[in-house]
């Protein structure tokens, strides 16, 4: 970076130029030097972006934009239809927030997001990141966006030899030393598409990056070697059962899970907790359980292996058909329905 005359207004230079010219169509993305986009859109986006790719997310996106066009349009939705419609995008707790949030800008801001990353702190749900990011994005102010994508650009550009996540305070200072007020809304944008696109995991494409010039890891001969990383616990593994019960009309029973804990408020299967070692509990109501096999699933923090037994009953559950089960259900428990019905 110390190579070139005002090397910060030089980077920014090259990657703007760079983005005019690569940066991604996406759904929720006004064009380079377009006007900013509608704040619920970039906002509803950045939450469904956390933990989950951008192809995968997309259409989730669109559904949503299409069923609940406007944030007081998603703050009057019940909450059994946004958990459902939220299903197999992981994360439930981001569906319990995205209501909360949506119902605090329609009842205490009149539909309209406030406009400054401390008022949309304020906002339930809405961490440092996402405030930053629909600042920027929406209201075209200068904030420092930092995501995995500019984390590692930044620690390539400037070969940071501290590793991840420990790393993470030093990455986003550096990455707040690139901000400035020309094109706050298309700098963070350009940032995250050099990370997704280019600069990439694993090996980089530096052919095709405009930052070269002024790349640390670049000039080692090694950029691959950046970020750095410490090494990852094992992630402990799990088990658990499901049962499946269907009654005379072939519908199967689903109830709903607590409000707090994973998937809290998600509709699924009756399952026994799930705990270290073998498990084994009660069924939900007393009738001919077989086994009908083991599904994996896996979570951030553990794995699970959840062995499925099914049988016919009766009993004071949601009785849905199984299509429209599959349909809403969150992964793990669609895994263990197909398990059953096959």
């Amino acid at each position: 970076m110390r190579s070139v005359p005002n090397p910060v207004s030089a980077v920014r230079a090259a990657l703007l130029e760079w983005y005019d010219r690569h940066g991604r169509a996406l759904a929720w993305r006004a064009p380079p030097g377009a006007p900013p986009p509608d704040p619920y859109r970039v906002w509803l986006s950045e939450v469904m972006l956390q933990q989950t790719t951008t192809p995968h997310a997309t259409p989730y996106f669109e559904t949503f934009t299409a069923r609940w066009p406007t944030v007081s349009d998603l703050a009057a939705a019940d909450d059994s239809d946004v958990m459902a419609a939220w299903a197999g995008l992981g994360y439930y707790a981001r569906a319990r927030n995205l209501l909360a949030c949506a119902r605090a800008v329609a009842r205490d801001h009149g539909g309209v997001f406030p406009d400054t990353e401390a008022g949309l702190l304020a906002l339930p749900g809405v961490g440092a990141y996402t405030a930053a990011a629909v600042a920027a994005i929406a209201f075209g102010r200068p904030a420092n966006v930092v995501d995995g994508n500019v984390e590692r650009v930044m620690a390539r550009l400037f070969a940071v030899e501290a590793p991840l996540p420990g790393a993470k305070p030093e990455l986003r200072q550096l990455a707040g030393s690139l901000v400035a007020d020309d094109r706050p809304g298309d700098w963070p944008q350009a940032l995250m598409d050099l990370g997704a696109t280019v600069c990439r995991p694993g090996k980089p494409q530096c052919e095709a990056c405009p930052l070269t010039e002024w790349c640390a890891a670049h000039a080692s001969g090694h950029p691959e070697r950046w970020p750095l990383k410490t090494k990852k616990a094992d992630r402990p593994h799990r088990t658990g059962i499901a049962w499946v019960l269907r009654d005379g009309r072939g519908r199967v029973a689903l109830e709903r899970r607590p409000d707090k804990g994973l998937l809290g408020g998600m509709t699924g299967l009756p399952t026994s907790e799930w705990r270290v070692g073998t498990a084994e509990a009660s069924p939900p109501v007393a009738a001919d359980w077989r086994e009908a096999g083991a599904i994996e699933h896996v979570f951030t923090h553990f794995s699970l292996t959840l062995t499925v037994r099914v049988a016919e009953g009766q009993g004071d559950f949601v009785w849905t058909d199984p299509d429209e089960a599959l349909a809403s259900l969150p992964t793990v428990f669609r895994k263990a329905l197909e398990r059953g019905l096959g």
